[in-house]
């Protein structure tokens, strides 16, 4: 493509339907015998990939039920005695691994599915409950009076603030804080399922006053840590916005995980800098998976998409198959018109004021 072209999603017209409906069917050719799906075609089946395609079928508005149950039986087979899910595969013969940020994945993946079982719903609890208790080992007293004394020269963030990291008590880091907090924002504060809870059913899935409490605390800390994290004029990257006395650079993705997990926080200038910044740096996305969660990001805002260097339909499903499972189901979810993940804007927050504006 020779120049920048306003990208219209044009969700309907027939390069992304059919694209879409060929991601579709290699999801379900693609399921492996044991409910899973692998990153790559023929791999063993891991937590991460099973959240994104299943999500990515589950918004399908094709007959899928079979593929859906088969993968949340998988998930449910790889959730850990803790409540946790570990990153690799796990079985009763081999020893047991530890649990990790995919939990808040599978947690909120899960989560449209409370009303069908109580097996689902002390799923998602167990693993709500195991993110509260997760508390990252940098931020212990200890730790950041060490941290205060040693660096405080070179580091602007604030310790005092919470999330969590890619492993168990390790350090806070942006991108798993994101995801944490869209699995307690998946589940309504009352416990239902704020995504798909069936309509009339009777089923009235709870989360106990004490593990709510514990949410509530943990989501403050936790949104605290994001904008403090924030980069120089908006956007976050991995890890500190600024070492050392030198600023670091935005990020694309983690921005976007940033910004889904503050849709349900209350207004602040930072989330509209870091919409402003991810407008702007539309232009320069290249990558399909990147591109599919910008797309997503700034729809589930309101905001147009603004000019771009490719389109998702200049891509084939081998080239997204190539780049993993997740990335497929990323630009799936972002061709569909009618996705439930995540949820509307409009039943949550208002537009963001345009940039410069307050």
């Amino acid at each position: 493509m020779n120049s920048l072209a306003p990208f219209t999603p044009s969700h309907n017209s027939e390069p992304a339907r059919t694209l879409r409906a060929q991601l579709l069917s290699h999801f379900q050719q693609g399921q492996n015998a044991d409910g899973g799906w692998p990153f790559h075609q023929a791999g063993e089946s891991r937590v991460e990939p099973t959240c994104w395609a299943l999500r990515a079928v589950a918004d399908s508005d094709q007959s899928a039920q079979a593929h859906i149950t088969r993968a949340v039986a998988f998930l449910h087979s790889q959730q850990l005695p803790d409540g946790s899910w570990p990153a690799t595969p796990w079985n009763t013969e081999t020893a047991m691994p530890s649990g990790g940020w995919v939990t808040s994945l599978a947690a909120s993946v899960l989560a449209p599915f409370l009303a069908q079982n109580l097996a689902n719903e002390k799923s998602v609890q167990s693993a709500l409950q195991w993110l509260c208790d997760d508390y990252p080992r940098d931020s212990s007293p200890w730790q950041k009076f060490l941290k205060n004394f040693a660096s405080r020269r070179h580091e602007s963030h604030n310790n005092e603030f919470r999330g969590w990291g890619w492993t168990p008590r390790t350090a806070s880091w942006v991108e798993p804080t994101a995801f944490a907090l869209m699995a307690f924002d998946s589940v309504a504060p009352n416990g239902s399922s704020a995504s798909a809870h069936a309509p009339g059913s009777s089923f009235e899935p709870r989360i106990p006053p004490q593990l709510a409490k514990q949410i509530s605390d943990r989501r403050t800390l936790a949104i605290g840590l994001l904008y403090d994290r924030m980069c120089a004029g908006g956007g976050w990257n991995c890890g500190n916005p600024r070492v050392y006395g030198v600023d670091g650079d935005s990020l694309v993705l983690p921005t976007c995980w940033v910004l889904l997990a503050l849709r349900d926080a209350t207004d602040h200038p930072h989330r509209a800098l870091s919409l402003a910044w991810l407008q702007k740096s539309f232009a320069t996305i290249a990558s399909p998976g990147s591109l599919a969660v910008g797309q997503i990001t700034l729809e589930a805002y309101g905001i147009p998409i603004p000019a771009a260097p490719r389109h998702l339909t200049d891509f084939s499903v081998a080239d997204l198959a190539g780049q993993g499972t997740h990335i497929a189901a990323w630009i799936s979810l972002a061709l569909n018109p009618h996705r439930n993940w995540p949820l509307s804007s409009s039943t949550r927050l208002t537009a963001p004021p345009a940039h410069g504006s307050k």
